[in-house]
């Protein structure tokens, strides 16, 4: 007897065996792809918030010491150093405050430039709906001898009735 499978045609258990394994490389070549590109966008993202963090650090632990400097200069910028007294301590210490919140702020925009930077894994995203708008078309080939074995029983099934 000679075996029908001549090597020339594979049998099912091949084919869904060679199916699987190319489904399970495209999906770790999927996954791969996502992990490259949020890697990217976690070190963009880790970085604006540092900047973000050093922008509170900045608000948070300069505060007195400068306030305090920066108040005292702009007096003796006013004359205060020569007795003249310049401007009233109270006004030295607010603008010395608004400095360091306009140094804040200069910090926080970029911050937030940096965040807007972060993007989706559009690549990956992309890759996967053309994966799954492929697997969604693929129909099976019609197999000559199934067709003829169910025409078969399909008659056989009707002639019993």
């Amino acid at each position: 007897m000679s075996d029908p499978f001549d090597g020339t045609e594979r049998s099912l258990g091949q084919l869904v065996a060679s199916a699987t394994a190319e489904m399970s490389a495209l999906v770790h070549d999927e996954i791969a792809l996502a992990k490259a590109e949020l890697r990217q966008d976690v070190r963009r993202g880790l970085f604006g918030s540092i900047t973000g963090i050093g922008a509170l650090v900045v608000l948070l632990f300069s505060l007195p010491m400068l306030s305090f400097a920066l108040a005292y200069a702009i007096n003796a910028w006013t004359g205060g150093h020569n007795g003249n007294e310049g401007w009233n301590l109270a006004w030295c210490f607010l603008l010395s405050f608004a400095f360091n919140v306009l140094l804040a702020i200069l910090l926080g925009v970029i911050a937030v430039a940096k965040f807007k930077k972060v993007k989706p894994p559009e690549k990956s995203i992309a890759s996967a709906k053309q994966t799954a708008a492929i697997v969604q078309n693929v129909k099976p080939h019609p197999r000559p001898e199934l067709d003829k074995a169910l025409d078969k029983a399909s008659v056989v099934g009707r002639s019993s009735v």
